[in-house]
């Protein structure tokens, strides 16, 4: 089936934000008096904040019901640290402009919640291009749960068949191929040459390789 839609994942992708949620966790995972290794965080990138806290709050014995507030604080200072330091990735105004020249319908399906989204939005200046958006934070399931890119789909008033994803991260790669979708991978550099990209349709390195013939490639 002709592909005509386009949808993005949002952070490590568009904008370089996981560097600001590792920051963040850090932060609070300090005053419980353990840090995550850059290997274990990378295993929850992608993630909802819930599920990540979930996950490493049950690994070092720290009660459940301090989830709802560190959720809140985790949250609230990632939208601080996107604000103040949030970038676009490499590639994003030229990807924007290739599926735009194309005339495909474009969406954006994100673990993060409506606050970030809306910050991440403004200052990348995309929501002109976007015709949906679609929040896992606001779904009953969160990534590598297909229902993120599902819900997305549906929005942008195509089959899932008909969509080509971006993503950055494992669970995420996961979560559009369960999805039936097509799905290009950009790990961040350090990750490149894990062999779980393997899952993928694709492979590049930045936003700016990717070109007509890999769109026909797929």
């Amino acid at each position: 089936m002709k592909l005509n839609a386009v949808i993005f994942d949002m952070d490590g992708l568009l904008i370089d934000s996981e560097p600001l949620w590792k920051e963040a966790a850090d932060e609070l995972f300090k005053s419980y008096g353990f840090k995550l290794t850059t290997k274990q965080y990378a295993t929850t990138t992608g993630l909802r904040t819930k599920e990540f806290l979930t996950a490493w709050f049950n690994h070092f014995n720290i009660s459940p019901d301090k989830i709802a507030e560190a959720e809140k604080l985790i949250v609230n200072r990632v939208i601080e640290l996107v604000k103040q330091k949030g970038r676009p990735l490499p590639g994003v105004p030229y990807i924007f402009n290739f599926f735009l020249e194309r005339n495909f319908k474009i969406g954006l399906a994100t673990s993060s919640g409506p606050a970030l989204i809306k910050v991440v939005i403004d200052i990348l200046d995309i929501g002109k291009h976007l015709q949906a958006v679609s929040s896992a934070d606001e779904l009953a399931f969160g990534k590598p749960h297909p229902e993120v890119y599902l819900n997305c789909a549906e929005k942008l008033g195509v089959l899932p068949t008909q969509c080509i994803c971006f993503e950055d991260s494992y669970n995420g790669m996961i979560s559009a191929k369960a999805a039936k979708m097509k799905c290009v991978i950009v790990p961040a550099q350090e990750d490149n040459k894990k062999l779980v990209w393997e899952a993928a349709d694709l492979k590049i390195s930045t936003l700016n390789n990717f070109n007509e013939l890999l769109l026909n490639s797929i």
